[in-house]
């Protein structure tokens, strides 16, 4: 117990912020603070941010369109991507909270109906791994881990275990002491709760993953009510089928889009956890957000000859009589005519793995363990759980298949091409294996011309690396040998000329690929383009390749699994160009409808529209809804997290709770809301008698929640951050052009930047880091929201500077005090404001509201 009290102690969440900005006098922020407890406690006891639409007493059903209710009443709606209840809320969080914040006091300020709801995303894999690796650990140390024994290391990227001091008038950082440069390590879960604040003794109710689900937001509703926010927490919800009204609303909308043909269920190439035993999403990683499969063809080399090391290393291992394949991969199909050789890092570890009886492939053990996910050594039913299951041979360095005779499909070598070494070859890439062709790789060329003038040093004969070069494409810039032309033209002497060569790879595959000529083989004549898809088709049809994917990069999941491309069975949204209609319908809307606020934001959308492909929307680990017709799968954390801010505008009616236990005004049992509830609510189909008979929900009930969403919808704006654009925002236009009718698509996007803090990134390791508690604890609400308007207004990063909200409690409590002045002074007239400088003056604030509206909409 004492090694974890220990660990606590160094683990103080205040270390956190050990080198943000720490005040002396704070008379004055206590003073501000105090008044804006006294109006938040107001606001809250009369209830100033609950909004309703227009009631049927008010304006009965159908007795106006929905468009002529909103003109008559107007409105403001503005919603941020919720937060993920792993945590408290952080400066961040707080900046995107910020912005709609603020556009919502300005739309009350005009006299409209303002509405920001705001809900917590608990769906997907963080909470439940977190919960279940703290099961693991209570088991090992015991509920309050007194059987942790304390491991302190040097460890510079871990909070120190003493605060360190920071002069006001610097950049907020410190020489380390000796106390501060010993460290614990987060090597556990339960440390990395210590470090957000749970006291020891709670950590243990969080191996419940339902318990962080209780704990975490009644948390950010005391920060976000501490800054002020004005939100309609009537409409809060959880995500999960641990509320069944929301759980009912993503069943219909799952229910919807499969019906509609939007979602489907095929093989496909996906990122995968061989220890999740699932797809690996955006938001279950740690690492590699927005990273896809990159598919390659994997070119079947035959091994004709063996180099005399590995010759005796295959010795009794391998049947004479086997086929052995290096197997390289390769984005450009189209030029495996000029195959002159094929090349191994000389230092990489290699494996020679059996396919099937007398099939062996030569890969690296990353490769191999990608296969083996791809139907290659397994199939789906039986992946495996270990790489020591892989069925390796034999293992070698690269250096001991120099010299190896392969045959080359497509080659015009038909005799055959060697191995080579070649020290730019990526272990962590493709398979590890890389043919060459110097017509048109300047890499392949630029290697080769160093390989022919050292032959010795490399251990090999100098003719293998001077094959004839063969003109395989013909180009208008650089002729028909495209790499000799770039290397000479770049004047790179060296394949350590990486910059150059990575610059000139750039220029040769955009020139062949858009403006090039195929000028040999069975597609001779045809645009590359055209071309490509043909011969790698070819290749795959002749049993000479094979279909191989690979991460475009590290992908880490939440669990700690370093992921995998899976060639796998499931359900996925059909994003992108196989529904062309869909994309294209989303596209008009981007371009022609949505404001963007920012030309950047526009781009962006149009962009990750052109290339954003198939989406798997189910898993098995984690917590959500289930799949209604396949409940083996639960649906993923970006697939039912579109759409919820049409349940925000009936949440209230529904339930009176976050969690969904008590039903709200209406009376309405969650297990009332079937998909044809949906319908009618969100104008999918109208009213009937037989609507109210099947669900039981009576007929005022069933007009006053399609009355809230027909106000309240369309979306005005929603807030996030700029790295959602790729995924969720995008995912949110998706589904709303699938699933409601034009005028009620999204209106407006607002993109932010990542917050900096006092210029740096935020960072607890570094001791630079706020949570939205923090601030509003050490400067006060509006010091602190002054501080947010003033960090930036693009989709930039922006800077929140402590120094500029520090001297914000100054200038407030200056205004204080001369408004408490001027009030005081009984020689200031009284009575009408109509003189002409009264009239000077209202016109004065007039332009300055005027402007500030136009800026907000713009």
């Amino acid at each position: 117990m004492a090694a974890a009290a220990a660990s606590a102690a160094a683990l103080d969440p205040g270390n956190s912020s050990k080198n943000t900005l720490k005040l002396e006098n704070t008379e004055k922020r206590d003073t501000l603070i105090a008044i804006e407890q006294k109006y938040q406690a107001q606001w809250k006891e009369k209830k100033v941010f609950e909004v309703d639409a227009p009631s049927l007493s008010e304006v009965p059903a159908g007795s106006m369109s929905a468009t002529e209710l909103r003109e008559k009443h107007p409105k403001f709606f503005g919603t941020m991507a919720y937060p993920y209840m792993n945590g408290t809320l952080h400066a961040g969080h707080s900046f995107t909270a910020s912005k709609v914040e603020f556009m919502t006091g300005v739309a009350r300020m005009e006299g409209k109906r303002a509405l920001f709801p705001l809900g917590f995303h608990c769906t997907g894999m963080p909470i439940k791994a977190c919960a279940d690796k703290l099961a693991d650990e209570v088991k090992q140390f015991g509920q309050n881990f007194e059987g942790y024994q304390e491991e302190q290391e040097e460890d510079t990227k871990v909070a120190p275990a003493q605060e360190v001091k920071a002069e006001q008038q610097e950049k907020f950082s410190g020489k380390k002491s000796k106390a501060a440069a010993k460290t614990v390590k987060m090597k556990y879960q339960f440390q990395i709760m210590l470090a957000i604040g749970i006291p020891l003794e709670e950590i243990h109710k969080f191996a419940d993953a339902a318990h962080w689900l209780q704990h975490f937001p009644p948390l950010a509703i005391r920060d976000l009510d501490s800054l002020g926010a004005r939100i309609d927490w009537r409409r809060q919800f959880v995500t999960t089928d641990a509320n069944p009204y929301y759980d009912a609303f993503v069943r219909w909308q799952m229910n919807r889009l499969h019906e509609l043909g939007k979602i489907q269920y095929g093989n496909r190439y996906t990122v995968y956890s061989p220890k999740d035993g699932q797809p690996c999403m955006d938001h279950d990683r740690t690492e590699g957000e927005g990273i896809g499969p990159q598919e390659y063809t994997a070119m079947k080399l035959r091994v004709k000859e063996w180099a005399p090391q590995v010759a005796e290393l295959v010795k009794g291992k391998i049947e004479d009589d086997a086929n052995v394949y290096f197997v390289p991969a390769t984005l450009r199909p189209e030029t495996m005519y000029g195959q002159t050789c094929c090349f191994l890092g000389p230092k990489i570890e290699y494996g020679i793995f059996k396919v099937k009886e007398k099939e062996y492939f030569v890969a690296t053990k990353r490769a191999a363990w990608n296969m083996a996910f791809q139907g290659i050594f397994f199939d789906s039913e039986h992946f495996p759980k270990s790489q020591d299951q892989l069925p390796l041979v034999v293992e070698a360095p690269g250096s001991a298949f120099v010299g190896t005779l392969v045959n080359a499909p497509l080659s015009f070598h038909t005799e055959g091409v060697r191995i080579l070494p070649m020290e730019g070859v990526s272990a962590s890439k493709g398979t590890g294996v890389v043919t060459s062709v110097p017509s048109d790789s300047p890499d392949d060329y630029a290697t080769l011309l160093d390989l022919a003038k050292k032959p010795e040093y490399y251990g090999i004969k100098k003719e293998w690396a001077e094959l004839e070069i063969f003109p395989l494409i013909d180009t208008p810039t650089y002729g028909n040998l495209t790499a000799p032309a770039l290397i000479k033209e770049l004047k790179i002497n060296s394949p350590k000329d990486v910059n150059q060569l990575a610059t000139a790879k750039e220029l040769a595959y955009g020139e062949a690929f858009y403006k090039g000529t195929m000028l040999v083989g069975e597609f001779k004549g045809q645009p590359v383009s055209a071309a490509k898809d043909m011969i790698r088709k070819a290749l795959y049809d002749s049993g000479d390749a094979f279909a191989f994917a690979d991460p475009m990069g590290k992908v880490v999941s939440r669990s700690g699994d370093d992921c995998v491309v899976a060639y796998l069975g499931q359900w996925f949204l059909n994003y992108g160009e196989n529904d062309s209609k869909w994309q294209q319908d989303t596209l008009n809307h981007v371009v022609n409808t949505l404001n963007a606020y920012s030309n950047e934001t526009k781009h962006g959308f149009e962009k990750n529209l052109d290339w954003l492909n198939r989406w798997a929307c189910a898993r098995t680990y984690g917590l959500g809804s289930k799949l209604p017709w396949d409940p083996q799968f639960l649906v993923e954390s970006l697939s039912d997290s579109t759409v919820y801010m049409a349940y925000y505008t009936i949440s209230h009616l529904l339930h009176s709770d976050r969690y969904g236990t008590q039903t709200g005004p209406l009376d309405v049992k969650a297990e009332q809301m079937i998909d044809e509830v949906w319908d009618y609510v969100f104008t999918r189909r109208e009213l009937s008698d037989d609507l109210v008979s099947k669900s039981g929900i009576n007929k005022d009930a069933l007009q006053q929640m399609r009355r809230e969403f027909e106000y309240w919808y369309p979306l005005d704006v929603r807030v996030s951050g700029k790295d959602l654009i790729q995924n969720h925002l995008t995912f949110f236009l998706y589904i709303h052009v699938a699933l409601f009718p034009p005028e009620y698509w999204p209106r407006g996007v607002r993109a932010n930047g990542h917050l900096l803090l006092n210029g740096e990134k935020m960072s607890k390791s570094t001791g630079n880091f706020l949570t939205l508690k923090d601030s509003v604890d050490k400067f006060g609400a509006d010091a602190t929201r002054i501080a947010f308007a003033d960090a930036g207004d693009g989709i930039e990063d922006a800077n929140f500077e402590e120094t500029v909200a520090n001297s914000n409690i100054l200038r407030l409590h200056t205004l204080k005090e001369w408004a408490e002045e001027i009030a005081k002074d009984e020689s200031l007239r009284t009575g009408p404001a109509d003189s002409f400088w009264d009239k000077l003056f209202n016109n004065e604030l007039n332009n300055l509201a005027h402007e500030a509206i136009k800026n907000y909409k713009e």
